[in-house]
């Protein structure tokens, strides 16, 4: 069934949702499904803004000649090449022969190397500065290198303010029955999964999304079309400004996070404990989570939420507890800083789960780590309690 929607008079969203996929890249677990954003611009030319991912293909392509009707699009800009948004380039391609593809340099070599039948159909090369005229509508082109892949273009429409972003500005979730952020109470609906989505797939690149951001800063943006999650219309600041923290990596709260790896239960009921004890001390909200049961998105999501961060695990084999350690070298590939870690280890003999996370704690930038290890030998028992109370309360004197 056709499902298109109006941004603006002339600017049509063709995208869909789907709710079946498990893991996005075959990674990231999606409970509430993942929307694939494409829009057609239509004016004296038409354009095409990305495609879709095969699980929606059919859906796509629907929408597509619906939103055309009949006419014959003459440009698909291509902003983002993953397979995502990309893979019914040539099924577009194979409808309207006609049509020519918009991209940049390294585009076109991404292009060739996922469908090479393309070689010889018409292309338009643009960078940075470059425009695309089709009427009424001019649309400057951005180079977005690294958010998050190489290729990245972002293009900004001078008529109407909107700023198609690719992949910036993004979130998992399926779109039900509105396509704008401000039909949805976005920071109950879509806020976790935005930050999930920045942190797991665009956190490393911090400092190219804040190049990018400098670059929006000239813009007059009035509307953002992302390649996945709600269109902004309103409130476009209260967004940026959330993407200009994740990519400095500046907490947005002072919520503590305790991450406790757990065995037996053991070190799962010391960090229950603690995190009663932290609260009580520091009055701050405290969130645990077990990094067994957990997917590490989520984990990471959460890390780049909260300022100060608890894990706590058991020694395993002579090292750190498998998932934990699973965990932290997520933070460290993505480059999570300016955080404050505090460690709590269990081992029935030799405990050595704190200096294996320690030490790799120590390649993360800007952050430090409590001196003070809580150490079980097996079991918390009752003549523990001061000691606990003496690390709560140096968690929650972190400064």
């Amino acid at each position: 069934m056709i499902n298109i929607k109006n941004v603006t008079d002339d600017i049509l969203w063709i995208g869909g949702s789907d709710r079946r996929l498990a893991l996005f890249e075959n990674l990231f677990p999606l409970p509430d499904g993942v929307s694939y954003n494409s829009y057609v611009v239509k004016d004296d030319k038409t354009i095409i803004f990305d495609t879709a991912d095969v699980t929606i293909a059919d859906q796509y392509v629907e929408n597509l000649q619906a939103a055309l009707a009949g006419a014959k699009p003459d440009y698909l800009v291509i902003l983002h090449m993953e397979p995502d948004h990309c893979s019914q380039i040539s099924r577009v391609v194979s409808l309207y022969p006609d049509i020519q593809l918009v991209g940049g340099v390294q585009t076109f070599k991404f292009l060739h190397q996922f469908f090479p039948e393309l070689d010889d159909v018409k292309k338009v090369t643009v960078k940075e500065g470059d425009t695309l005229d089709t009427g009424s509508h001019s649309f400057s082109f951005v180079a977005a290198p690294m958010v998050h892949w190489p290729e990245v273009l972002l293009a900004f429409d001078t008529k109407t303010g909107t700023l198609f972003s690719a992949d910036a500005f993004g979130t998992f979730g399926s779109v039900d029955s509105g396509i704008f952020a401000d039909e949805y109470d976005f920071e109950k609906d879509f806020l976790d999964d935005a930050r999930r989505y920045y942190a797991n797939i665009v956190g490393k690149y911090g400092a190219q999304v804040q190049a990018v951001l400098k670059k929006a800063q000239g813009l007059s943006i009035e509307r953002i079309c992302p390649l996945h999650g709600p269109i902004w219309r309103k409130d476009l600041g209260w967004f940026i400004d959330k993407y200009d923290k994740w990519s400095q990596c500046i907490p947005e709260t002072e919520d503590i996070l305790i991450v406790y790896g757990s065995m037996y239960g053991h070190t799962a009921s010391a960090a229950e404990t603690l995190a009663g004890l932290v609260h009580e001390i520091s009055g701050q909200k405290v969130r645990v989570f077990d990094v067994s049961k957990t997917d590490k998105s989520f984990l990471v999501g959460e890390a780049w939420r909260c300022g100060k961060i608890v894990l706590m695990a058991p020694t395993y084999n002579g090292g750190l507890y498998l998932p934990m350690e699973s965990f932290i070298e997520d933070l460290v590939a993505l480059g999570l800083k300016n955080r404050k870690f505090a460690l709590g280890q269990n081992g029935t003999w030799a405990p050595v789960a704190a200096k294996h996370m320690s030490d790799k704690l120590a390649l993360l930038k800007d952050c430090t780590i409590l001196e003070d290890v809580l150490t079980i030998t097996s079991a918390l028992h009752e003549s523990d309690l001061d000691t606990v109370k003496n690390f709560a309360k140096a968690i929650a004197d972190m400064a």
